[in-house]
């Protein structure tokens, strides 16, 4: 088997390590939804617990002002008999004080013992009450009683009449907190169903207008993975003001890239045809000169035709581009047609078949160069040595979360193959598998430059189809 092309790429292997990858950081979407999140629910939060103060500060002054009015009622209803004792009213100013255990009660205290309850404080304990001087007024709660916790209203008075004793009594109207706290527990559940609501449409709302805002990015991002694919040239799309500068920039790198490249291999040719003709001349003045020395002349032009081998190997190994991240894709299937048509020609008295298989869609991101260079040395080869078989396999590798997919591309025949024993042997620069057949040797050394400068990776095994030799490259995805 001829080593130009017979070699497997063991450089090329990537090797992996056991160490856990780092966490994928937060895309921005998601940090400014996050961030966005905890601010809203700290600033409702906030919200909520001040209008939830607010409504308790606001529902205890009226609960206050409602004890109060209460108090002023019975002291407007209250009379007093000829003989100094107090009448309290028949009617009341709320029917709760007419409902046993309504949790609205009344009382009044006065001198000798005097005191009066509602209906709805009968059986009730009150003896926690205190008298009131006269004018002095007092409201507390919630207070711990056998009845529960309670709020009251007292006012101490002093009723004057003409002729008569001053009569002090002091009046309270009490309330258990029950009431209270089931009017501020109401209000807390819709202030929270609310505000919940509220938090939910602005959340929905700030992710409408994040992913409108975002939709630049990703529309770059987008541009990007085509530039990658090599479904264009360029970030052509409009842009914000914001990112125009950026994606000028990236334009200009592109271009500055693909101009480095070009400027790179036309440096490369013209060094070519410079080496190339000065040796074409010293052959020719050894062929002429040293026909008298036969010896010489065979040494001398073994010596040129290696330098001429090992520039023709240095030039292409140095025009090799290798893996680059805006690389238009090369599709396969009209290169390949081209190449077998030379080669059928070249190797017509053999009248080798060779049949294709190529995915639909099929392509190399990099060089074409690079490419026909790959697929020329080993569609060669396996013109060299098969017998009249060659098949030409391509096939797509997608890979979730790759811009680019991989590429598995192999050339088999129906030749006598490559022992096993041989292959680390062939793959020596300037080694033949079989030095009877015609071949520098150098071509294995620049077939797997190529592969290794694509980060891919060239085996060879046995030919399942055929029997012959098999060659594989595999590109990865990107």
């Amino acid at each position: 088997m001829d080593a130009d092309t017979a070699l497997p790429s063991p450089a090329a292997k990537t090797t992996t390590t056991d160490s856990t990858p780092p966490p994928r950081p937060f895309s921005l979407a998601a940090r400014a939804a996050l961030a966005t999140g905890l601010v809203l629910a700290a600033f409702l939060g906030a919200i909520g617990l001040t209008l939830s103060k607010t409504n308790a500060d606001s529902a205890l002054n009226a609960l206050q002002d409602r004890l109060y009015n209460f108090t002023i009622a019975y002291m407007a209803g209250t009379d007093v008999s000829r003989y100094g004792r107090p009448l309290m009213p028949d009617s009341t100013p709320d029917p709760r004080f007419s409902r046993p255990g309504s949790g609205l009660y009344a009382v009044v205290l006065g001198d000798h013992d005097f005191r009066w309850e509602s209906s709805s404080a009968i059986g009730r304990d009150f003896d926690f009450l205190q008298p009131l001087k006269p004018g002095e007024q007092r409201f507390t709660g919630p207070v711990d009683t056998r009845m529960g916790r309670l709020y009251y209203y007292s006012y101490g008075v002093l009723l004057d009449l003409p002729e008569r004793k001053p009569v002090h009594l002091t009046f309270t109207v009490a309330q258990t907190e029950e009431q209270l706290a089931n009017s501020n527990e109401v209000y807390r559940r819709s202030l929270i169903g609310w505000l919940a609501t509220l938090g939910v449409l602005l959340i929905v709302l700030q992710l409408l207008l994040l992913r409108w805002s975002l939709t630049p990015l990703r529309k770059v991002s987008s541009d990007m993975s085509r530039v990658e694919r090599g479904n264009s040239d360029h970030l052509d799309s409009q842009y914000p003001l914001e990112l125009t500068g950026l994606t000028e920039r990236i334009n200009a790198f592109i271009d500055s890239e693909r101009e480095q490249r070009t400027r790179y291999r036309n440096t490369l040719a013209d060094l070519a045809h410079s080496l190339k003709t000065p040796l074409a001349v010293i052959r020719s003045q050894v062929e002429s000169a040293a026909a008298e020395r036969p010896q010489l002349r065979d040494a001398l032009l073994d010596q040129v035709r290696r330098m001429d081998e090992l520039v023709a190997y240095q030039l292409a190994r140095a025009a090799t581009s290798g893996r680059q991240t805006f690389a238009t894709a090369v599709p396969l299937a009209g290169h390949a047609e081209d190449l077998v048509r030379s080669l059928e020609k070249v190797y017509a008295a053999k009248n080798v078949l060779c049949e294709f298989d190529i995915e639909e869609g099929a392509a190399f991101h990099g060089e074409q160069g690079d490419l026909l260079e790959l697929m020329g040395n080993l569609l060669e080869n396996a013109f060299k040595w098969a017998g009249h078989h060659v098949l030409l396999v391509a096939k797509i590798e997608p890979e979730a979360g790759r811009a680019r997919p991989g590429l598995w591309l192999s050339v088999e025949d129906d030749g006598p193959g490559i022992p096993a024993d041989k292959i680390e042997k062939v793959l020596q620069r300037g080694v033949r598998g079989d030095e009877r057949v015609q071949g520098h040797g150098i071509g294995l050394s620049i077939v797997q430059d190529i592969v290794r400068a694509y980060r891919g990776e060239l085996t060879v095994d046995g030919s399942p189809e055929f029997g012959g030799a098999r060659f594989s490259v595999q590109f990865p995805a990107s």
